[in-house]
């Protein structure tokens, strides 16, 4: 069958601008990691790739051609060859670790990520993928670097108000669980604005736990743990008034295990915060209602379902593998009667109140 040129060169032309994104996604790692971002928003006004290249303590050379790629593919602004600036909007995504949009975290593991394309042959043979330490420690880091900055800013003020009693409890002190915790930041948000309440994180990632405790030690934060529950398991007697599981569950092995686990942790009176990957119930539906579905299928492979299958007979949920109505099977199997989508404003998760 001989390929319509019109066509082809039109099919030819969408594969290669895939391609593009992949290398200015280097691009954009590079930006990051060599402060080229924070230095032309901290100059405030436009300047050449020679005061960037000074500023930065970079080769100019190197600097302009990294210049001309963000130029040419819209991510900063270039007036002529060398006058660079940045947007407002550029300044929050890229330069501002604070901003509820900072998007490095992704970037920043990028390298990583990308390196699982040569375990991927074997996984795919296999069916066995691989868990987050593969990733290494700037795995960790990255996955702190990309969800921190929207919890730091809304957990505390928009979250926690939205849970029934959750607030009252940790005023008076309970034990609040975060299972899947990483590096430590909701558990050192809740410790610190909870000083009555213990906080118990955990992970499987030495990677993760490692930062979390160095965390720790940094914030001087005395009234939380990080353990990983393969060595000191979830509690089984119904102690916990609060458990936090944030975009987590979906990469695990065994799901369901884990909700049964924490429905046995969780008192009566107790809320489990469930904060997930907004998915819909079919790849059809996805495609339709998500515009970043097709990256979120190849972090699945790359990242996601690897972890889900990094055992034997694993899950393998996948990135979009939780919608809503297989969060609440989940949660009817591990026994939960009650199950709220909170009315949380968020571009990526959705947030569930699971209680007893």
């Amino acid at each position: 069958m001989t390929p319509d040129p019109e066509k082809l060169g039109l099919f030819a032309f969408r594969v290669f601008t895939k391609l593009e994104g992949a290398v200015t996604s280097g691009m954009i790692h590079l930006g990051d990691q060599l402060g080229l971002y924070r230095a032309l928003a901290e100059a405030g006004s436009p300047c050449t790739t020679a005061d960037l290249a000074a500023v930065t303590g970079l080769d100019e050379r190197w600097v302009r051609e990294w210049a001309y790629n963000q130029g040419a593919a819209q991510i900063i602004h270039l007036d002529g060859d060398e006058a660079l600036s940045m947007s407002p909007e550029a300044v929050a995504v890229l330069a501002s670790p604070d901003h509820p949009s900072f998007g490095m975290g992704m970037f920043h593991r990028l390298p990583q990520t990308m390196a699982a394309l040569e375990e991927m042959p074997e996984a795919f043979r296999t069916g066995l993928g691989l868990n987050y330490d593969s990733h290494g420690r700037e795995g960790a880091v990255g996955v702190e670097r990309s969800f921190e900055p929207w919890n730091r800013a809304n957990l505390l003020p928009v979250v926690l108000p939205a849970l029934e009693g959750v607030e009252t409890a940790l005023e008076a002190g309970a034990l609040a669980l975060d299972v899947g915790c990483g590096a430590g930041g909701a558990a050192l948000l809740l410790a610190s604005r909870f000083p009555a309440s213990r906080v118990v994180g955990y992970d499987i990632s030495r990677f993760a736990l490692e930062r979390a405790r160095e965390r720790q030690t940094e914030q001087q934060v005395a009234n939380v743990e990080f353990f990983d529950p393969r060595t000191v398991p979830l509690p089984t007697d119904g102690s916990a008034a609060f458990i936090t599981t944030f975009d987590c569950l979906h990469d695990m092995t065994d799901p369901a295990a884990m909700a049964r686990a924490i429905r046995a942790a969780l008192a009566e009176s107790g809320t489990w915060l469930l904060v997930e990957i907004k998915a819909q119930d079919t790849y059809a539906e996805n495609v339709a209602r998500n515009p970043m579905a097709s990256l979120m299928y190849g972090i699945s492979v790359l990242s996601c379902m690897s972890s889900g299958l990094s055992e034997p007979g694993g899950a393998g949920l996948g990135t979009l593998g939780l919608s809503a109505a297989k969060v609440d099977q989940l949660a009817q199997a591990a026994g939960f009667s009650r199950c709220r989508q909170l009315d949380i404003d968020h571009a990526v998760n959705a947030f569930y109140e699971l209680r007893p």
